[in-house]
């Protein structure tokens, strides 16, 4: 059975009447999205309304502001504003963005998660696709990025791994609580055995990268966890230490207006690659495509 089901195949799927099955769209009842004309029903997601009830906001609603919520990326703000999509930027950090995308706040999300079990391939996959009220969303790849330790140039503390961070005592600036960055900490901290009462961290959070940036050029932390884009731009010192996906989420109905399909385009552009090289530290070959559909 297809992902995607028409009609007829959902209502045969529920064992409902197709007369049946429209009272439920024009409730706002069963999820389901209209593509040219056509309605569709997402097999996964009508498992999930079957299982727990899911109950789906009114159909008859306001579109989202065009805002992207959610993770900073130097090369998303950079591509939000030379794309001409008209789409804002709202960084507050990834779990933040998704509950924001849920209430219908912001447009698109901009996510890096991370898991403690140390999957990261799969991680936005799966935080998606079991996101309250999500049940209607699509992934899409922007770009692998590299993240790192910024150090003082020359790290001069000689850090490596978070196992030299703890060592060393080094003082370690850390992100809001549920953004990308943050998670990405604990993983670490959990897949080297150490917990986060073994690091000397800043009080102060800082809620972007290039804060992350600020507080060790201005000596008020010894390193913290940001990409190389950011080291690159800020002078910074960098320690490589993995690679992740950096992706967009959004509900499959406003995937088609005209202010993503802008963006979406642009990252197929020349001018978006010649950036993503120049920046550093991104990897955009599966930029804009597709990798969920709820």
């Amino acid at each position: 059975m297809p992902e995607l089901l028409t009609t007829d195949e959902a209502a045969a799927y529920l064992r409902l009447s197709e007369r049946k099955l429209y009272e439920l769209v024009a409730e706002g009842a069963v999820p389901c999205s209209k593509v040219t004309g056509r309605w569709l029903f997402p097999k996964t997601a009508l498992d999930r309304w079957v299982a727990t009830g899911l109950a789906v906001p009114q159909l008859a609603r306001e579109e989202p502001p065009p805002i992207v919520g959610g993770s900073h990326d130097p090369l998303l703000e950079w591509a939000l504003r030379d794309s001409g999509s008209g789409l804002a930027s709202l960084a507050e950090g990834s779990e933040s963005g998704l509950r924001r995308l849920a209430r219908g706040e912001v447009v698109i999300a901009a996510i890096h998660l991370h898991r403690f079990d140390g999957d990261d391939v799969t991680s936005n996959i799966a935080a998606v696709a079991a996101a309250p009220g999500l049940h209607d969303a699509v992934l899409i790849a922007f770009a692998r990025r590299e993240q790192g330790l910024l150090v003082a140039p020359g790290n001069p503390l000689k850090l490596s791994d978070m196992r030299s961070v703890a060592a060393r005592k080094a003082r370690m600036a850390q992100r809001p609580t549920g953004a990308g960055a943050q998670l990405l900490l604990l993983s670490l901290l959990s897949a080297s055995g150490l917990g986060p009462d073994a690091l000397a961290l800043v009080k102060e959070t800082c809620p972007t990268g290039n804060d992350v940036a600020q507080a060790v050029r201005s000596g008020r932390a010894d390193c913290g966890i940001a990409t190389r884009a950011v080291a690159a731009a800020s002078g910074t010192g960098f320690v490589p230490l993995l690679w992740e996906h950096f992706d967009l989420v959004l509900r499959q109905r406003d995937y088609f207006r005209p202010q993503p399909q802008t963006l979406f385009a642009f990252l197929r552009s020349a001018a978006f690659s010649e950036r993503a090289r120049e920046l550093g530290g991104y990897d955009i070959a599966e930029a804009g495509q597709v990798r969920l559909v709820n």
